[in-house]
């Protein structure tokens, strides 16, 4: 490939756009054609009644097209179980994302905080549409990276694309929270999200080494060294960042449709005054993370009525929700063998009595045996 071809000058353009923090990652920006790994992808259909998905599938090459592959988005490549690759033209896709190609801004952010130097080994966690793969295949040898991911199509097909380009790293199908390829690596990324961080992970990473990942249902993004105890320390980034949890089946377990159908309009078991403002968990970020943290896998639904008033609902896989109203005559519902609608109030005031830190104060302690996160002061703290 040369310059002289037609996607050469959207990529630089988006190398300029997305590499000025971060230099050393400008030539593989700007030599990697991200339309020949993301051929067609998804766009969300605007006010559709269910989540639905039309097809992009920019194959004409027209300038128009191919800079629709080089914009510094997210571009969902799979929606359920169907990809991208496999829709018929004009099909459309249900659900949520299942797969998609990280914003080309983030991977390099990331990359830059990963710190990874030619001759340094590279574990890249959530192989994709390869596009993560092929940079730091570039700069950094295909000798020195593997790329994983759950999913046999996204592997084969990344493989293929890659090698389409001359690039050759390793790829392999793992479920990544368990056994990895390899046991020593001088770098791990991941463009999955995780819960708890894998001891597979901690276990592969070297002294010294640096991990760059991100904790599921948050977008608070870690990066932390391996030290010679075993523990890899290090902290909450400034800058979110959100990716999709990992997964070991075709799709993500569907939603708690029916834990809702009861939350929805019910009396609860316990009926009460809510001890302050109703957030919206939806504006109010760091409460949210801060509650996952301490509660996690409480699914988080919200609606405003015609006439103004707020509802916020809080599901749980073992039947436990909370319904919490403002207006005239504020009121909280719970039910379920849980209180979740006192664990988010326990949260919020233990919150303000530490000062309502910002969440990247957070520090993070993590080892193959446990991992957490600690507060400022390191009285508060969170497993993960």
């Amino acid at each position: 490939m040369t310059s002289a071809e037609p996607w050469a000058e959207a990529a630089r353009a988006l190398a300029d756009k997305v590499t000025a923090d971060a230099p050393e990652w400008h030539d593989a920006v700007s030599r990697t054609p991200r339309h020949l790994l993301v051929p067609r992808w998804w766009r969300r259909v605007p006010d559709s009644p269910v989540q639905e998905w039309e097809l992009v599938d920019p194959s004409e090459g027209t300038p128009e097209s191919l800079r629709a592959a080089y914009t510094d988005e997210t571009l969902v490549t799979r929606v359920g179980p169907l990809h991208a690759d496999h829709a018929a033209a004009g099909e459309r896709g249900k659900g949520d994302p299942t797969s998609s190609s990280t914003l080309p801004g983030l991977v390099v952010s990331m990359a830059h905080r990963l710190d990874a130097e030619p001759g340094h080994r590279v574990l890249d966690v959530g192989t994709g549409s390869g596009y993560s793969a092929g940079l730091f295949a570039l700069r950094l040898g295909d000798a020195n990276v593997t790329s994983v991911d759950v999913d046999p199509y996204l592997v084969e097909a990344a493989r293929t694309r890659l090698a389409g380009l001359g690039r050759h790293p390793r790829t392999d199908v793992v479920d990544a929270t368990g056994d990895l390829p390899d046991t020593e690596y001088d770098r791990i990324m991941a463009t999955v999200s995780v819960r708890p961080v894998p001891a597979s992970w901690l276990r592969a990473l070297r002294l010294g080494g640096r991990l760059v990942t991100t904790i599921a249902h948050t977008a608070l993004l870690v990066v932390a060294d391996m030290g010679a105890d075993g523990v890899a320390r290090g902290r909450v980034q400034p800058d979110p960042a959100t990716f999709m949890e990992t997964r070991r089946e075709a799709d993500y377990p569907p939603k708690l449709d029916g834990v809702f159908k009861a939350a929805r309009d019910e009396d609860g078991e316990d009926v009460r005054l809510p001890g302050g403002i109703i957030p919206d968990l939806w504006q109010e970020w760091s409460l949210r993370w801060l509650y996952e943290l301490d509660t996690p896998g409480v699914e988080t639904r919200a609606a405003t009525y015609p006439d103004g008033r707020r509802v916020l609902w809080l599901l749980a896989e073992d039947g436990s929700w909370a319904r919490a109203e403002d207006g005239s005559l504020p009121v909280v519902h719970q039910s379920g063998p849980r209180r979740l609608w006192d664990d988010l109030e326990r949260v919020r005031c233990t919150w303000e009595e530490h000062h309502r830190f910002p969440l990247y104060a957070l520090r993070a302690e993590l080892s193959s045996e446990g991992s957490r996160f600690l507060s400022p002061t390191g009285s508060w703290s969170f497993s993960i």
